[in-house]
């Protein structure tokens, strides 16, 4: 197991994990980050269980060579399809932190017994991750999945707070499997991006779960549990893709506000 001083490693398929990165920079300042986009193979929702297992274990080779103390699997369908793998691959070479674990136990602690709507990828809601784990955690809890594959892309090309977001939006939101529902998972790191449009679709009536501040949380846990956080100011962020994309790198300074480099490492040469 890496020290204290070692960097935490963010991967996702794109720029959604760029939410979890700046949630967890917010909530701790000190800790080095070395973020993996794998831009050459977005979006994941669409990909194989075994074609994002290999995305997976390349990614983590590269965060280990680069000492992570721990690696956050940024993504829903990577966590659902990668998270028991990459367990069992790194075994003690650093912490793996999945994003669903940590919203299933905060939606169980804070909704119990209530109706709870999910969209996410095709990945994600064909697996049935989500009300696996709320059923082990919570019985009570009814769970309406809607798998909304045009949201990510459309994200990725910068369409959002725009006539073509909030219709794409409104058709998703509107589909009468998510109705009556009283909290709304959003099951993606790149959907906390048009959060606010699905707020505005619901007048605020509805709860909606943004799982970037929920895994910070449980990342500082873990941290503080196995004596892990970082007693020293952050010194850097390194930002690394598999394909160098423009509009990534704008995402990543607009989420960050400073100047970024982007660093290319193709998975297979």
């Amino acid at each position: 197991m890496n020290n204290a001083l070692s960097p935490i490693g963010i991967y996702d398929s794109g720029i959604g994990g760029l939410t979890v990165a700046h949630a967890i920079t917010q909530l701790l300042p000190n800790e080095d980050i070395i973020y993996f986009g794998d831009t050459a193979h977005l979006p994941y929702g669409d990909k194989s269980e075994a074609a994002i297992q290999a995305y997976s274990i390349k990614i983590a080779d590269l965060l280990l060579k680069k000492g992570c103390k721990v690696i956050v699997i940024a993504c829903n369908s990577a966590s659902s399809a990668a998270y028991e793998l990459l367990k069992e691959y790194v075994r003690k070479d650093a912490l793996i932190l999945n994003v669903i674990d940590p919203m299933v136990a905060y939606v169980a602690q804070h909704f119990a017994a209530k109706n709870i709507g999910l969209i996410g990828t095709k990945r994600t809601v064909t697996s049935g991750i989500y009300g696996q784990r709320l059923t082990e955690v919570s019985g009570s809890i009814t769970l309406k999945s809607l798998a909304t594959p045009l949201l990510t892309p459309m994200i990725e090309e910068g369409f959002f707070n725009n006539q073509i977001s909030h219709e794409i939006i409104s058709q998703y939101l509107s589909d009468e499997e998510l109705q009556n529902i009283e909290a709304l998972i959003l099951a993606c790191t790149h959907y906390p991006l048009i959060k606010k449009e699905i707020n505005q679709f619901y007048n605020n009536r509805v709860s909606v779960l943004d799982s970037s501040e929920v895994v910070a949380l449980a990342l500082k846990e873990q941290l503080e549990k196995g004596d892990l956080i970082n007693p020293e100011p952050a010194s850097a962020k390194r930002f690394f893709v598999s394909d160098y994309t423009p509009s990534f790198e704008a995402s990543t300074r607009l989420f960050f506000g400073e100047i970024v480099h982007l660093e290319q490492h193709r998975l297979w040469n």
